[in-house]
């Protein structure tokens, strides 16, 4: 059985790379296919070389200036990929522009499985969610990693022997790096002391592709500098940092921020478990604070991941910097450690997933 898998992005790479590994040895054949959406030599190279993944037998370099180019360059590129391999079956995770192949392939007949399936944010202002829908009904097996997610899917009209609840995989991955994660340098390097700072990230349109809106999160970071006394530290997205260019932010002109590249996962997850609050509009930052016990801030309006906020993990702030303030002294106010939901803490994830993607038959439940 020849299994394709399709790629492209950061978070794509990093929870599929346990998956990636077992396919490798367990299929007959696994091709591995790079659409290039995010394609940036200091994120997603490193990223490969970090965890060990190899690389891809394909790298489609789909880019393009706007929304349609890029999907557009994607749906082509990938029915030529498609047609020329022939896959048995074709696996995606969530919901990336890349995971828009999914309608490609299932205009070829080819099964789609689809991890991280069924999350719903229901703003549809929100790019990812119109992706969400789009490639859960286009595809034939469907993977969310908690219940929620498959009573979402349910209630969608999708039958119930097509959805398996397999657990969240970024668990799976942090256990298996733990040893390259502790033995991280960047906290020294830095000159940072563990619990005695901040830690931010954004990426998502919602938020940088708005200039009000950064110009807001910015000032809510340069706040919390001031109020606490603390370095903060963000994370910048090249698409963040070419944003700030475009919106004239100089970070120099904010200097109570320290605006550093994108770090490599090890120092990331390192940097996060030690810090005192983070701040993100990243799924994968909620999930990864609900399960180490940070306290987290998600700089958004929604979230997918309502479960981090039922738990007691999370708050939703928005962009307003009050809004912000408020939020994280709530949160720094908590001194009970919440209850991480069960489907966070899920082991061998990679090893269920293999087991349906080899051995169940899509075409048998059509």
């Amino acid at each position: 059985m020849k299994i394709m898998t399709v790629l492209g992005t950061r978070p794509e790479i990093i929870r599929l790379s346990r998956v990636i590994e077992k396919l490798d040895r367990l299929a007959d054949s696994h091709v591995l296919v790079h659409t290039g959406q995010n394609f940036d030599p200091s994120l997603s190279d490193l990223f490969f070389a970090e965890l060990g993944v190899r690389r891809p037998d394909h790298f489609l370099a789909a880019r393009g200036e706007t929304f349609g180019e890029q999907i557009g360059q994607i749906i082509t590129l990938s029915e030529r990929v498609l047609r020329e391999e022939q896959p048995d079956r074709l696996l995606i995770l969530g919901d990336t522009n890349s995971a828009l192949c999914s309608i490609v392939a299932k205009r070829l007949g080819i099964p789609v499985y689809h991890m991280e399936a069924g999350n719903r944010c229901y703003d549809d202002r929100v790019p990812e969610e119109v992706n969400r829908r789009i490639v859960d009904h286009s595809s034939d097996v469907l993977m969310p990693y908690t219940e929620r997610s498959r009573q979402n899917l349910l209630r969608e009209g999708i039958a119930g022997q097509r959805v398996f609840v397999t657990g969240n995989p970024i668990l799976e991955v942090i256990e298996h790096y733990d040893e390259q994660i502790q033995r991280s340098t960047e906290l020294s390097e830095l000159g940072l002391e563990p619990g005695k700072y901040f830690l931010a990230t954004m990426h998502r349109a919602e938020n940088v592709d708005v200039e009000e809106r950064l110009h807001n999160l910015i000032a809510a970071l340069e706040s919390l500098q001031r109020e606490y006394d603390m370095p903060v530290l963000c994370s910048t997205h090249p698409r963040t940092r070419a944003l700030m260019e475009r919106f004239q932010i100089d970070p120099e002109a904010h200097k109570q921020i320290r605006f550093l590249p994108p770090f490599g996962l090890f120092d990331f997850i390192a940097l996060e478990r030690n810090a005192f609050c983070v701040l993100s509009d990243s799924g994968t930052v909620q999930e990864e604070c609900c399960i180490f016990g940070v306290a987290n801030v998600t700089i958004r309006d929604v979230t997918e991941r309502p479960e981090t906020i039922e738990c007691g993990s999370n708050m939703l702030s928005g962009a307003e910097p009050q809004t912000i303030m408020r939020c994280v002294r709530t949160v720094l106010d908590q001194k009970t450690r919440w209850t991480v939901p069960p489907e966070y803490l899920a082991q061998h994830v990679s090893s269920t997933v293999v087991k349906i993607l080899l051995g169940y038959s899509a075409r048998a439940q059509a």
